[in-house]
């Protein structure tokens, strides 16, 4: 029984939607309902001795909140179940969460090898600065398993994808990945913040380490950036808190806060997003002007019986290309009088952006084109709104184009 005669049950029992409610939280003397934020840098201690036995991880308790806070703990656990992952450190951004884990498992001498189809941000860290501390890099076509195996080094220490991919949509084979990392003794980082928890769990399908952009489906609501690393307690503990602690890209105490209200809701949201991106997606489909459309819970999917095989749906991101190139893409999106112009993703709200000038602008033509980020496309984060809004807004955008001519060129 608990102080407060409640019985407990073990939160590994529950099911998601409880866990996300339930998991992880820690109550003050006070008996709090909603989880407490705790802002404080440091925490005080009874004793010098108990000070010194901190320190030296002799004793539990909390020392200083770069090393670790109650609220961020309670956000830290609750991803952590969740994931159905053994340990969870919170990060200040998602970019931080892919820099540490890639960091923290490599060393001077090493070699990484990554899918060619990354967020910008993630190529600058596998292209740039890993280099620049010895570590070098291999980009292959993550689709491609043979292109996988022919990159391995005996120094290979580390396989790094995303699925779904930025911007395209495209959906890689996670168990496949992870097997050919372990028979060369490397272990594999999956980025599953496009699949959200809900959809996929990377850690089941063989993956080492997961990480997210908290900051996207995880708040939902465009407020606060974060990120969070989940795997296996020893990874966790002996290559990524080490350099989460001594480097300081931690999460804020009240970002986690946020975090925490907003996992209460999360299957929710993604449950009626996915819902609203599935129509959406049917709609641009059959639609005049439209060249293509990529969505990994449609049929005409490159990927189709892969996303049925390691996804429970197909999420909530719409990939599609505008027949004219940016004059067009661009008069698209002008038009748009609800779906907003934004290069974040995973709102509440309905974002649109342009890859080839936004996520992917430092990228030459050639590489763009490689990746398939034509300066037609358009990635489309679908929100909460009633999904024959978000119809009716891109059927008039389709109509500016008319208007204007801009399709036909």
């Amino acid at each position: 029984m608990s102080e407060s005669g409640q019985k407990k049950r073990d939160p590994k029992t529950l099911r998601p939607a409880t866990q996300l409610v339930h998991g992880g939280t820690l109550r003050s003397q006070f008996g709090e309902t909603s989880e407490a934020i705790f802002l404080t840098q440091g925490f005080a201690y009874p004793s010098m001795e108990t000070a010194e036995a901190r320190m030296k991880g002799d004793e539990p308790g909390y020392v200083y909140s770069r090393y670790s806070n109650p609220t961020v703990a309670m956000f830290e656990e609750r991803m952590a179940l969740l994931e159905g992952a053994e340990a969870a450190r919170a990060t200040a951004s998602g970019m931080a969460a892919v820099s540490a884990s890639l960091f923290g498992l490599v060393r001077a001498g090493d070699h990484v090898v990554a899918a060619r189809a990354l967020f910008g941000a993630c190529l600058y860290v596998v292209e740039e600065l890993l280099p620049r501390f010895g570590v070098a890099s291999t980009l292959v076509d993550g689709a491609d398993l043979a292109q996988w195996r022919a990159a391995i080094r005996p120094e290979t220490k580390v396989l790094f994808i995303e699925s779904p991919t930025n911007p395209c949509l495209d959906v890689y084979d996670i168990a496949a990945i992870a097997a050919i990392a372990h028979e060369n003794g490397a272990k594999l980082i999956v980025d599953n913040v496009f699949a959200t928890p809900v959809l996929q769990k990377p850690l089941a399908l063989g993956a080492d380490l997961v990480v997210y952009s908290a900051t996207k489906h995880i708040d939902g609501h465009g407020r606060c950036l974060g990120g969070i690393i989940l795997g296996g307690r020893e990874v966790i503990e002996t290559d990524i808190h080490p350099l989460l602690r001594q480097t300081g890209p931690i999460l804020s105490p009240f970002n986690a806060w946020v975090f925490l209200k907003s996992l209460e809701s999360l299957p929710l949201r993604v449950r009626q997003q996915m819902e609203n991106a599935g129509r959406v997606a049917d709609f641009l489909a059959g639609s005049r002007h439209v060249a293509c459309v990529r969505y990994p819970g449609r049929a005409d999917h490159p990927q189709a019986e892969l996303v049925k095989k390691q996804m429970a749906g197909g999420g909530t991101l719409v990939a599609f290309e505008i027949e004219g190139g940016k004059p067009a893409a661009y008069a698209f999106a002008n038009r748009l009088s609800i779906i907003t112009i934004s290069n974040n993703l995973g709102d509440a709200k309905s974002l649109i952006t342009h890859p080839a000038t936004t996520t992917h602008q430092r990228l030459t033509p050639e590489a763009r084109a490689a990746l398939g980020v034509s300066d037609g496309l358009l990635r489309l984060s679908v929100g909460l709104e009633d999904a024959d809004d978000l119809i009716d807004d891109l059927d008039a955008a389709l109509d500016e184009l008319d208007r204007q001519g801009l399709a036909a060129e």
